[in-house]
């Protein structure tokens, strides 16, 4: 068998990445670990040298260390466009009007909902005289402990309304007079 024989059978990749005298031959990481090291060693000896990771990284991705064409979370997209448009205390508010069983418990949610919030003003709907009364008194914590889930500023007051109350007007025009009564006659 003569040098030439030898060559052809390594393959177009030159001699097999097998340490000589090894009983087996390579395979997986080992392979590519031998693979990598005889890489390396032929681009030294034509004198070739390695590029910093920092400078691939600025010549693929620019100077500003990301390309808006990268892909990104849903989430965080959300985020950048509501951080964009300013749209932060809106966000707040609808969750707010989203979330209202989660940020103060299930003991206020079930006898009260809310109505509105225009400029920190959160106006609450009993279902009861009495839970308007009650919400009333807890219209400073309720304001805390909102602040404290949401963010300062976003609720700076809170406005309870009882129940609705029965219309008893009908039509366009109004006449002054004592209104109902508990007897008609």
């Amino acid at each position: 068998m003569s040098a030439e024989d030898g060559d052809r059978s390594a393959g177009p990749a030159g001699p097999s990445p097998t340490p000589a005298g090894s009983p087996t031959p390579l395979v997986g990481p080992d392979l590519a670990r031998a693979a990598l090291a005889q890489a390396k060693a032929r681009a030294k000896e034509k004198g070739l040298q390695p590029r910093s990771a920092r400078s691939r990284r600025s010549v693929d991705r620019g100077a500003a260390g990301g390309s808006s064409r990268d892909p990104v979370t849903f989430g965080a997209a959300v985020q950048r466009l509501v951080a964009e448009r300013g749209w932060e205390t809106t966000t707040a508010a609808a969750r707010v009007m989203g979330e209202w069983d989660r940020l103060v418990g299930p003991e206020v949610s079930d006898h009260c909902r809310p109505a509105s919030l225009l400029e920190g003003e959160l106006v609450l709907v009993a279902e009861s005289s009495a839970w308007a009364t009650q919400l009333r008194l807890l219209a400073r914590p309720l304001v805390e402990r909102l602040g404290a889930q949401l963010g300062p500023g976003v609720v700076t007051r809170v406005v309870v309304r009882g129940p609705a109350q029965p219309d008893w007007r009908h039509g366009p025009r109004r006449v002054q007079g004592r209104g109902p009564r508990d007897t008609y006659g």
